[in-house]
């Protein structure tokens, strides 16, 4: 064979574990053995083997102790049971309870090895025949649930989201308002093991301290006033599934800790109990906050950030992924007319061009909802210019000089406009360009990626 089976062999008598060691081994197999059935309990633990073959009747644990714990660790592993003393009852019991099957000592070398080899081909078909169907629905619901973008910065993100989404890795979403972070985390959530289970979420903003706590971890009876009974947090009722903690930074100091426990050991204490839950969650978080710069003010636990921050998602803002907005607009009036029962509306040149020159600071939210704003407006015929919002509509005239004060730039739009500068004066040269800024290249390739500026 070309990669080694390994067979737990398990047997009280020596005589027949040496006797079945030298026969798997002359056919290729690696074998293990356990001459009890509490050894082999503890050899499923350690050895993980590809085949089981036990004896039925052991002293304390015996072969269908075995089969049952089998059955708890690894339903597809195959066991097969051996026996001396055959009846028909036994076997039918062996069988219903799931043994791969059951045979009569003394039996015949030919015989046994026939019957290991269907067995260990039987496993191998369904854990193909799993990995074949994970990829099938990873391809559909890669196909049918993207989400809209074609630009570099975006498709970048999308990669990355689709190599982590597999995976029980915590991520952590940062990217301004609107830029469409819930829609990146559904999107994680659909591509993973955990897609047929719960997809819960909560915004950390919009809930005072005392509620988020209890809407969290759930709460007893009579722990507050109005807590008339038992109730489960949100993480209990995800179970199984994803939990998206949204605008994680406006979360309080208090709660963060509680949080940081949930993550770190995998249970909840509700609020006036005694005794912890245990969750299976992953946990995908948002924010829209700097929380580097929150670690430095310490509003933020700098132990919940890098257990929060294994995987980094930054999602671009939408003035910087400017050849998306067509799609974007093309996708938002595709999904109007579908709510409406209508066919798609078609936007005129002139009000496509205001759409791509719009800088929308509220991104992707800001232009869905321009765009229902113009079909409510405009309930026939191709959306015109004028059925835009006055915003989007009106161009800012450009004054190279002004009798007024210049409007105040934000820390951002100066941060990002200086780099670029002291790259251009450097030619490019990232190296000299961070010791000109004054900051590690690592920070710099942060910002860089940040801004929209890496190549």
């Amino acid at each position: 064979m070309s990669e080694k089976v390994k067979v737990l062999v398990v047997d009280d008598e020596s005589g027949i574990l040496d006797t079945l060691q030298i026969l798997f081994r002359s056919e290729g197999y690696d074998v293990a053995v356990a001459n009890s059935g509490r050894a082999a309990l503890t050899a499923l633990e350690e050895e993980r083997p590809d085949l089981v073959l036990s004896d039925i009747r052991m002293p304390g644990s015996g072969g269908l102790d075995v089969l049952s714990r089998v059955r708890e660790i690894d339903p597809e592993l195959p066991v097969i049971l051996m026996t001396a003393q055959a009846s028909l009852s036994s076997a039918i019991r062996a069988v219903n309870e799931g043994a791969f099957h059951y045979i009569q000592k003394p039996f015949g070398n030919d015989e046994l090895l026939a019957i290991c080899r269907r067995a260990v081909e039987a496993r191998q078909l369904k854990v193909e025949n799993r990995r074949l169907k994970k990829e099938i629905r990873r391809r559909d619901r890669t196909a049918s649930g993207r989400p809209v973008g074609r630009s570099r910065p975006f498709t970048d993100v999308l990669e990355l989201a689709e190599t982590v989404a597999p995976t029980d890795s915590t991520v952590l979403i940062s990217g301004e308002s609107g830029t469409g972070k819930e829609v990146v985390a559904r999107y994680i959530h659909r591509l993973s093991d955990r897609a047929d289970r719960p997809f819960l979420s909560i915004n950390c903003g919009a809930l005072p301290e005392s509620l988020l706590e209890s809407e969290l971890f759930g709460h007893v009876k009579g722990s507050f006033t109005g807590a008339v009974k038992d109730k489960d947090g949100l993480l209990v009722a995800a179970e199984g599934g994803t939990f998206f903690l949204d605008e994680i930074g406006e979360m309080s100091p208090a709660t963060q800790v509680k949080l940081l426990r949930a993550i770190q050991e995998r249970e909840v204490i509700p609020v006036g109990a005694t005794q912890a839950v245990p969750v299976d969650v992953r946990i995908i978080a948002a924010t829209n906050r700097d929380l580097e710069e929150e670690l430095r003010k310490g509003t933020f636990r700098t132990d919940l950030y890098y257990r929060l921050n294994v995987i980094q998602l930054r999602l671009p803002p939408l003035r910087d992924r400017r050849e998306d907005v067509d799609l974007l607009a093309r996708h938002f009036l595709e999904r109007l007319a579908e709510r409406g029962g209508g066919l798609p509306r078609e936007l005129s040149e002139e009000a496509l061009e205001a759409l791509r020159h719009y800088d929308w600071p509220g991104n992707v939210r800001e232009l869905e909802n321009a765009l229902e704003r113009a079909v409510v407006l405009a309930p026939e015929g191709m959306l015109e210019h004028g059925s835009l919002p006055d915003r989007v509509r009106e161009r800012p005239e450009v004054r190279l000089v002004d009798e007024g004060p210049p409007p105040n730039p934000t820390m951002e739009i100066i941060e990002r406009a200086y780099i670029r500068w002291v790259l251009d004066a450097e030619g490019g040269n990232k190296t000299r360009a961070a010791e000109v800024l004054g900051i590690d290249p690592s920070t710099l390739y942060r910002k860089l990626n940040r801004y929209g500026l890496a190549e």
